[in-house]
């Protein structure tokens, strides 16, 4: 994701609020990524996507809330996102509209594209994974194993024999890690959210109820 490129797209005026749902639900949608097994068992690739979205959006929560309060007449400066703000305009909130237009296109889209991956992934992890390039192996550890002779007289810990993880194992352990922290950086950006656009009630409520209009 550029944010740099985003904003520079989506000035905030009365005539970009009209057209940035659209660029703006275009952004979240071209930088979801294709979902495949393989996309999956790439552990490093699946951190990366979840690690740059979160630094995008809810790591740069508050500037990307700053960025709301830019003057249209006074036009935009796409660098005004690479800085933290601590003058006037940090202590100012953004108007209702810029708020709903930035939740409804650009934070929960987000926190959704996120979710379908998780939520794919698992899936994944606890299917069938006769590809594993690792099966073989780990059968042939196995198969030693049985056969090795021990003696637990001599070494009480010569019996213990810990086979690899599958990849699905270590999948559905990465999967349940990322849910965890998705629900503490959910929490602290709709603090962030709540206080700068006045809203109420918990991240999951305004969730489900930005799920309800998709439909």
């Amino acid at each position: 994701m550029n944010l740099n490129w985003f904003w520079a797209q989506s000035v905030v005026s009365s005539q970009a609020e009209e057209q940035s749902s659209g660029k703006m639900s275009s952004l979240s949608s071209v930088n979801s990524p294709s979902l495949t097994p393989q996309f999956c068992f790439n552990e490093r690739v699946l951190r990366d996507f979840l690690r740059l979205s979160r630094s995008t959006i809810d790591d740069s929560i508050t500037q990307n809330l700053n960025a709301l309060l830019t003057p249209a007449r006074e036009g935009f400066n796409p660098s005004s996102t690479d800085v933290r703000q601590l003058g006037a305009s940090s202590r100012r909130n953004p108007s209702k509209e810029s708020c709903a237009t930035f939740k409804n296109s650009v934070l929960f889209p987000s926190w959704q594209s996120r979710s379908d991956v998780l939520n794919y992934c698992a899936m994944v992890a606890t299917s069938p994974d006769p590809e594993d390039p690792g099966v073989v192996s780990r059968q042939v550890e196995t198969a030693r194993e049985q056969e090795r002779v021990v003696d637990e007289r001599l070494d009480p810990y010569s019996g213990r024999y810990f086979p690899r993880e599958a990849r699905t194992e270590s999948l559905a352990n990465l999967v349940r890690n990322e849910r965890s922290v998705e629900q503490i950086i959910r929490a602290r950006t709709w603090g962030i959210v709540s206080e700068r656009c006045d809203y109420s009630g918990s991240w999951e409520d305004a969730l489900n109820q930005w799920h309800e209009h998709q439909k």
